[in-house]
């Protein structure tokens, strides 16, 4: 049931919508961390782990097993952990575990195992098969990888082979189900990671293809072929959506290229590889659960989905659906990775690590960092930014604060081959320590030894949700957008997020495809960017959660396309038109959109008749009658429209706004979103002042028992911060978990007040204590 929505004068508190539901006991979904799901591990266990698969040898490569193994491993696993290390990542590659077929060499693992079990540290085992044997190949060549321009891949280490042969599918099942019955022998192992950064087609780069595109191997299009069935059940259906003459199914092939006609079977295509992608997982999956009824199985992607396409030829996973296949699915983070084009700035860390967290939080469940970087990046001759101390110190501690389960660092040693060679190490290639290692592993330590309270608890609630919409990359097919516009969904996105990161607001992405109105319904204001294309369904789900009472902000041209990439007779589609009380009358393109704010809207923080930036298009909005004209267009056209609906109200922008925000970052834009959502019941719970604490962030993870509050500045100068935070309960006790000391704090008018001086760059994490 929900509470009534904001309605259209934004001076006026909303009540709450309601959220009283567990979404773990509704769904039925695996558990978190620290419950059944972590098997012989103890509850207060937090795996910290470190990359380290034996020897120098880079992943998936492995050593050579001699005489000094035992010896050498053993010392390297002293050294891990005495610097504070729980667990090690290591791995096992197919084509070393199985030169024959059916001829098993695990002696790596096994060895690896023992000596970390010797030492009470506990292991979680990567697997690739990206590197498959090569006698797969000769046995099965009609199972290479073939592009969309007809060219056969020939394996050389990797990629490998395409899983959707049928034989090489039984031979992946029984490689794992062998690995999972042989690791199970010892008690030090805690988990698996059974796909590091899925693709259908990895480790391998095909610069004299343009645009390559897999798989269109016969397998894959066979499988494809079975999606469609299941999809649109008779050959007519089909040909009717595709505008297509096929006679017989087994004419269908995946698109190689656009056409003027329609880009439905595009569309299609893309929706399976995503389904083909969280299949192939659940093949990962289900093999090793089939002698392992108890440790965690999980899978990590390349890099948050925030940050990638969902058009890339090789495939880029549905991070939600994939949420939903593995006990937990996590990222790799390099924020100094050799091929970006910078550093990632802060904000992108945590607009990161919170996409990740969000994707399993639609399922009830936390998630894992499967890779996180450990030393300077370098790929030939592009070297990064060195990897400092302090930042080994900050990702830590960011990845725990936004609910991570898990981090593994990578890796131990530096690259000691391949065109990475010595690159992302946390020593020196010689074994020599160094500060890194030192700083990441004393972050490793303090965060066990407060592991049970970490454990159980999970960050703040968010009330405010951004709409993540794959289908927003699909408008026209394979032609690109304009040059002008850039990556706009990615940055519509982010410019929401920054918006109210800023304020210290908890955010949550949400994908319409994997939810529904029940968990919909616990948010007080939904925003959907860059609208372009929409589904039929997640129109009906909007629409359903206004009439009930949330708030939503749409953004310019919602639901233009359908999920066919059909045109919508009227704009907005999906008969929301009347949802939001207005629809599209022009559309022009605007290098500089501007917005004034009307007299009547009375925003807080902005004056009338103050303009804002848009960005791309100024839509022009005829508003219906018992609408609202909140902004205009310096046409005279309605730029924002506000409109009441059943218990509910519906926002409508004629043009982007978090586009604007994350490109100009104005302040009058992020004050008219915050307003919004301050017309929708939401208000920051926690608040930073005092001089130098504009860049001054605050994350929570909350318990029964009690809240860690991380604090972190993100200013080259120190800042004296004062922060308020709003709890119903006054703690009995603070103290601050990196130093040990007792932490002073102040009762007032029901906030708890902590005050200190941050360093540069400084940490501050804080236990709240309530018994």
């Amino acid at each position: 049931m929900m509470g009534r929505g904001a309605g259209c004068d934004v001076r006026l508190r909303a009540g709450r919508i309601a959220a009283a539901f567990a979404i773990a006991a509704v769904l039925g979904q695996a558990t978190p961390a620290g419950s059944a799901n972590a098997g012989t591990a103890p509850a207060a266990f937090f795996p910290l782990a470190v990359w380290y698969g034996g020897g120098t040898a880079r992943a998936p490569m492995m050593s050579r097993i001699d005489a000094g193994s035992s010896a050498a491993w053993g010392a390297d696993l002293d050294s891990i952990k005495g610097v504070g290390f729980n667990t090690v990542k290591t791995w096992v590659d197919w084509s070393t575990a199985e030169p024959r077929r059916g001829v098993y060499n695990f002696s790596n693992l096994d060895l690896l195992l023992k000596l970390a079990g010797d030492r009470g540290l506990k292991v979680i085992i990567q697997v690739y098969l990206d590197s498959a044997p090569d006698w797969i190949g000769r046995q099965f060549p009609d199972s290479r990888f073939v592009d969309r321009s007809g060219i056969v891949i020939d394996s050389q280490s990797a990629p490998g082979y395409c899983i959707d042969y049928a034989a090489v599918r039984r031979e992946i099942t029984s490689f794992l189900g062998a690995l999972s019955r042989d690791a199970n022998r010892f008690p030090a192992l805690y988990g698996w990671d059974v796909w590091s950064e899925p693709h259908v087609i990895n480790w391998a780069d095909f610069s004299w293809i343009r645009d390559p595109e897999f798989c269109f191997c016969q397998a894959t299009q066979a499988r494809f072929r079975e999606w469609l069935q299941a999809k649109y059940g008779t050959l007519d259906a089909l040909n009717a959506a595709w505008y297509r003459q096929f006679t017989s199914w087994d004419q269908v092939q995946a698109p190689r290229f656009s056409t003027i006609l329609s880009y439905t079977d595009y569309i299609d295509w893309r929706a399976f590889i995503d389904d083909k992608l969280a299949g192939d997982l659940k093949t990962r999956v289900d093999a090793i659960r089939s002698a392992d009824r108890g440790h965690p199985i999980t899978s990590h992607a390349d890099a948050p989905g925030l940050f990638t396409q969902p058009t890339d030829g090789y495939g880029e996973p549905d991070d939600w659906k994939m949420s939903a296949t593995a006990d937990f699915y996590g990222t790799s983070i390099y924020p100094k990775h050799s091929e970006s084009s910078r550093p990632w700035p802060w904000w992108m860390l945590t607009a990161g690590l919170d996409f990740t967290r969000s994707a399993g939080h639609a399922f009830g469940k936390g998630f894992w960092i499967g890779e996180l970087q450990a030393g300077q990046g370098a790929t030939g001759m592009r070297i990064a930014d060195p990897v400092t101390p302090q930042d080994e110190e900050f990702w830590m501690w960011q990845a725990i604060s936004h609910g991570a389960r898990e981090t593994a660092t990578y890796a131990w040693y530096p690259m000691s081959s391949g065109f990475e060679s010595n690159g992302y190490g946390l020593i020196h290639l010689d074994g020599t320590l160094t500060d890194r290692a030192r700083a990441a592993g004393k972050t490793a330590a303090l965060i066990a030894a407060n592991a049970a309270r970490i454990d159980a608890s999970e960050p703040a609630a968010a009330r405010v949700a951004i709409v993540y919409d794959r289908l927003s990359y699909m408008v026209g097919g394979r032609q690109p957008s304009p040059s002008t516009l850039g990556n706009a969904e990615r940055d519509s996105l982010l410019g929401l997020y920054r918006a109210f990161l800023e304020k210290l607001i908890p955010v949550d992405f949400v994908s319409l495809s994997s939810s529904d109105l029940l968990r919909l319904s616990q948010y007080r204001i939904v925003f959907l960017p860059y609208p372009v294309m929409l589904s039929q369904s997640a129109g009906g789900l909007i629409r359903q959660y206004i009439q009930g009472g949330g708030t939503v902000v749409a953004e310019a041209r919602l639901a233009w396309n359908d999920e066919r990439g059909h045109a919508s007779p009227v704009i907005p589609g999906f008969g929301l038109d009347q949802v939001f009380g207005a629809r599209e009358s022009l559309i022009r393109p605007e290098e500089k959109p501007e917005i004034a704010i009307e007299a009547s809207a009375a925003f807080s923080g902005l004056s009338a008749g103050q303009v804002l930036p848009g960005a791309a298009f100024e839509e022009d909005l005829e508003p219906a009658p018992d609408a609202r004209t909140l902004a205009t267009f310096p046409s005279g056209a309605a730029a924002i429209v506000c409109h009441r609906f059943g218990s509910g109200t519906a926002i409508l922008v004629g043009s982007f706004l978090g586009l604007s925000y994350q490109r100009t970052h104005d302040a009058g834009t992020r004050a008219l979103l915050l307003a919004l959502a301050a017309s929708a019941g939401v208000a920051p719970r926690v608040r930073v002042s005092g001089s130098g604490t504009d860049d001054v962030e605050v994350r929570r993870l909350i318990a029964a028992d009690g809240q860690l509050v991380f604090v972190f500045s993100h200013s080259d100068r120190p800042a004296d911060a004062s922060i308020s935070i709003s709890l119903p309960w006054t703690p009995s006790a603070a103290h601050d978990v990196i130093v040990g000391s007792e932490v002073a704090f102040d009762q007032q008018n029901g906030a708890t007040i902590l005050r200190r001086t941050l360093p540069p760059h400084g940490i501050w994490v804080v236990s709240l204590d309530r018994r």
